[in-house]
Order: structure tokens, then C-alpha cells, then sequence
């Protein structure tokens, strides 16, 4: 396999870290966010600086880079979840950019707006399957147990859930901040990937693309998150090569999906026997319909 691949491959699996976190809140949760690039920062900026200035191990670095979006999360969730619907989509824009210009302006610690360099290179390809392997084992648990269906809940209807005894917002601050520390861990491998990172690849669009490539899988699907991943990754590239036409080959495909399928690539289906049966036009059997 080419160094290109590989290359390719652990971008992949970094992006996919980060969309199922996004996917946990906005897809299972239904709390739309626009603000998740500014955990990836945090991840990535406490794993260069404990890596490089510590002289921490990358493992425990990448670990704390996704404890300290937790924490962050936490505090800002708290206040912040109170709101619903559009308010706390721009309240999430508002925390990316100050996230990123605190990054920016403490120099002393972050290097500013030159960057921070010369980041060990340990992100190799088997470090980012490993971790996506993990991650993606543990959100499935999680997603198929008792908490998924809380998440799912708050989502469908806050106020029947409500009624129904669930506390919504401790639910909605649990999937917050287990959101931050995937997006945490992923910035963390982005740096150790490619050994610098600058505040500015964290900005706001870099947040939409995370909700982007959620909405284009299907909202409610962890199987269409990755493909939307998948497919995004790719198209953004392998055509790197025509760099003037690669933002419009993204663009028409964003479009071209979100007119023929709304729902996303996905719905809510995920892959297995019951999207093989919908797909051969036959019905459930009673008992898993219910």
C-alpha cells in the first residue's frame, strides 16, 4: 500500500472519530450544533503542547486532550443546553470562534496564530483504525443500551421524555460531553498526523463540515455517518489534483444527495438485515416492528 493510501486511510479514520461524536448529539440527540471544531482544537492543542513540551507519551496525551473537551464541554453545556432548537446551534458558534481566538491570541502557550510545529508523528495508519475501531465499538454499545434510547427520546420529543421521567438535560449534557472527548481525541491524532496544527483549521468550517457530513449520511444513522464520511473524505482528496474545482465537485454532491434524499444517505437505517429487507420490498417481522 502507498504512503498515499495510508495517508488517506488515517484521515479517514481521524474524520470519523469526530463525525460520530457529532452524530451522537445532533443525529441521536437531536441538539444541532455548529461549534464542535473548537473540541478538535482543544484535543489537538493539550496533546502538541504535552507531547512536545512535556515530553508526554502520545497515549496518555491523546487521552487527556479528550478529558479536557469533556471538561470544557461540561461547563459550557450546562448554561448553554438550556437553550433549544436554532438558539443553541448559535450559541455553538459563538463558543467555536472564542475557543479559536483564545488559541489564537495566547501566544505564550499556543504559539498564536503561526501554529504549533514539530508534533511527534505517531498517528500512524494502524494508531487511527485502532482508535476508530474502539471508538465505533464503544458508541454502538452505547447507541444499542439503555442510554441510546434516552438519547433517541430527548430527540423524538423532549417533552414526552420529560413526562416519562427522563431528566432531558442531564441526557443532553451526558451526550455533549461524550460528543467533546470523541472530537478531542480525534484533534488529538490530527496533530500527532500532521506533526502541526494552526487555529485556523478549526474554524467554523471545519465545524460545518462535521455537521455537514452527519445530515448528508442521515440523522439518526451511525452507519450513514460513516459513509458521508467516507464519501466526503474522499471526494475533498482525490481531487486534490484540481484543487480549483474541488469546493464545487463538494458542493454538487452535498446538493445532489440532499435533493434526491432528504433524509440522507442512510434515514435512520443502519446496515443490516432490516435495511436488506426494506431494500427487497419485504415487511419486518411483527415482533422487531414493535
Amino acid at each position: 500500500m502507498s504512503a498515499y493510501t495510508e495517508g488517506i486511510i488515517t484521515l479517514l479514520m481521524i474524520n470519523a472519530i469526530a463525525a460520530m461524536g457529532v452524530c451522537l448529539l445532533t443525529g441521536f440527540t437531536g441538539v444541532f450544533t455548529l461549534g464542535h471544531a473548537a473540541y478538535m482544537a482543544l484535543g489537538g492543542y493539550a496533546t502538541a503542547i504535552l507531547t512536545v513540551k512535556y515530553h508526554l507519551h502520545w497515549l496518555p496525551a491523546v487521552v487527556a486532550g479528550g478529558i479536557l473537551a469533556i471538561v470544557v464541554a461540561y461547563v459550557i453545556g450546562i448554561p448553554t443546553l438550556k437553550l433549544m432548537g436554532d438558539y443553541y446551534a448559535i450559541a455553538s458558534i459563538g463558543l467555536g470562534e472564542a475557543i479559536r481566538l483564545i488559541l489564537e491570541n495566547w501566544q505564550s502557550v499556543t504559539r498564536g496564530a503561526r501554529g504549533y510545529p514539530g508534533i511527534p508523528t505517531f498517528t500512524t495508519m494502524p494508531v487511527a483504525v485502532g482508535f476508530f475501531l474502539v471508538l465505533a465499538f464503544l458508541l454502538f454499545c452505547l447507541l444499542n443500551g439503555s442510554y441510546g434510547r434516552m438519547f433517541k427520546a430527548c430527540r423524538d420529543d423532549h417533552i414526552a421524555a420529560a413526562l416519562l421521567g427522563y431528566d432531558t438535560a442531564r441526557v443532553r449534557v451526558l451526550s455533549l460531553t461524550i460528543s467533546a472527548f470523541y472530537c478531542g481525541v480525534s484533534g488529538g491524532l490530527l496533530a500527532g498526523f500532521l506533526s502541526f496544527i494552526q487555529p485556523v483549521m478549526f474554524d467554523m468550517l471545519k465545524s460545518t463540515e462535521l455537521t455537514a457530513v452527519v445530515v448528508f449520511g442521515g440523522l439518526g444513522s451511525l452507519s450513514g455517518c460513516l459513509l458521508g464520511t467516507t464519501i466526503i473524505t474522499l471526494v475533498t482528496e482525490l481531487f486534490r489534483p484540481i484543487s480549483q474545482y474541488r469546493m464545487l465537485i463538494y458542493g454538487a454532491v452535498l446538493v445532489v444527495i440532499m435533493v434526491l434524499r432528504p433524509e440522507g444517505i442512510m434515514g435512520q437505517y443502519e446496515f443490516g438485515p432490516k435495511l436488506f429487507r426494506k431494500l427487497l420490498g419485504r415487511k419486518a417481522p411483527a415482533q422487531e416492528r414493535r
